[in-house]
């Protein structure tokens, strides 16, 4: 028998034997005990090593009767209702875990909807979801698109290419002032092609209103 289990087979022992004791007997028990746990802590170190089901024993204690804190010793109280509050998330993660959810989609049919859809690259997955259940194979659609092969598309030209690729039909038009040593204003429209960098027209004016 385990060490651990051991020592909860002899908690269980007094208990039922403490059922039988009188009230004098018992008190007088636990003060030995108490007096021996004082004793032993004066040599102990000062930070002991728990075990899992040490931490249960306590933590069930408290949970039976919260007063058992006035009895410690050799733990501080705090501890142990930080043991017993991390079993109780422990109990409820384990309580609410999920028992239910699609089933998962066999190794075969994965490899089979992969191979479907990079033989047919023009089908998506409603097609291939049609073929197999023509093939008796029930499968839903999201399954069937999230195990299609992933093809890398062509990258999106930029601005720089779209440029490069229409230079011949794009046309620039700039308005501009410039100022001259006089003091007068000078209003110029220019239109240039990219093609050839040619200029198509070019105008200067004092009176950008006049005809």
């Amino acid at each position: 028998m385990l060490p651990p289990m051991a020592d909860i087979f002899k908690l269980i022992c007094c208990a039922v034997i403490g059922l039988f004791r009188s009230r004098a007997s018992l008190e007088a028990e636990i003060l030995t005990l108490r007096q021996q746990l004082n004793v032993l802590r004066r040599k102990s170190p000062k930070r002991l090593a728990f075990s899992n089901v040490d931490r249960l024993i306590f933590a069930g204690l408290y949970q039976i009767t919260p007063r058992v804190l006035n009895a410690l010793t050799i733990v501080e109280p705090e501890t142990v209702i930080r043991w017993h509050r991390a079993g109780f998330r422990l109990f409820w993660r384990w309580k609410s875990r999920c028992r239910c959810g699609r089933p998962r989609v066999a190794l075969e049919i994965r490899q089979l909807i992969r191979d479907m859809s990079l033989a047919n690259p023009l089908w998506g997955a409603p097609r291939i979801h049609g073929e197999l259940l023509k093939l008796g194979i029930d499968v839903g659609q999201t399954s069937v698109a999230k195990y299609m092969a992933r093809r890398r598309r062509p990258r999106s030209q930029g601005w720089k290419t779209f440029l490069r690729n229409h230079a011949d039909g794009i046309t620039s038009i700039d308005l501009f002032v410039v100022p001259t040593i006089s003091f007068w204003l000078l209003y110029g429209l220019l239109i240039l092609q990219h093609g050839r960098r040619q200029m198509l027209w070019l105008g200067v004016t004092t009176r950008p209103t006049a005809e």
